[in-house]
């Protein structure tokens, strides 16, 4: 794959950059989904006030762009690889929430729920041994799909130089420093940047195909 502009393998930077890359999206993904899951069932099992209030901090957040507030929480904190995690993790956990919200509403009227609850069982035991694994299906088919956004956020904020910081390779450093170099040395950042499409176009014919596997009116007799 040629060289950079420094005369180093790009080969072996590419591959380098895409554990930094896949390492920030699913640690990110890994936050969000934690967070949000854990506010979403949180509200929709205890409801009253508490839906009320953690449902409205779930729509203040939902209003403001995701990649704009991770641009400006990392240009306050400073640029590194566990702040960029910590950013992204904590600006797309709404969409979780959402989900298990709508999730847990539906489950909480099983009967199964209602048994449990009446043998004096508590919140904390009854959202982990029942209703969380119940509604993992579709937090999954979203997280899926929320790997492929976070590597493309990854890849934003490192070309604007507010990611992972140099000498540390991620693709979207190898694209930020290539494109200096795009009638010289168009490979630098054509490369790192097919590789890109083809990894979040990847998992999101993953997340699709998931999506159909789980959801029981597509599944066939």
């Amino acid at each position: 794959l040629g060289t950079d502009q420094l005369g180093r393998d790009l080969a072996s930077r590419i591959v380098y950059g895409a554990r930094v890359s896949m390492l920030v999206a699913t640690l990110s993904v890994a936050v969000s989904l934690l967070v949000g899951t854990t506010i979403g069932t949180i509200a929709a099992y205890l409801g009253g006030w508490v839906d009320t209030l953690l449902m409205r901090f779930v729509d203040v957040v939902l209003s403001i762009p995701a990649l704009l507030l991770a641009i400006i929480t990392v240009a306050v904190l400073e640029p590194g690889l566990g702040n960029l995690v910590l950013v992204l993790g904590f600006t797309r956990w709404p969409r979780y929430a959402r989900v298990a919200y709508g999730q847990t509403l539906s489950v909480a009227s099983r009967p199964f729920i209602e048994a449990e609850r009446a043998l004096g069982a508590g919140v904390p035991r009854v959202l982990a041994r029942h209703v969380v694994p119940n509604i993992l299906g579709p937090l999954l088919v979203v997280a899926t799909l929320e790997f492929g956004l976070m590597v493309l956020f990854e890849a934003s904020l490192s070309f604007l130089g507010l990611g992972v910081q140099p000498p540390t390779s991620s693709w979207g450093s190898l694209l930020s420093v290539g494109r200096e170099y795009v009638s010289t040395a168009w490979w630098i950042a054509t490369l790192p940047g097919i590789l890109l499409f083809l990894l979040v176009l990847s998992v999101n014919v993953l997340g699709d195909a998931l999506s159909e596997r789980l959801d029981p009116r597509t599944r066939r007799a």
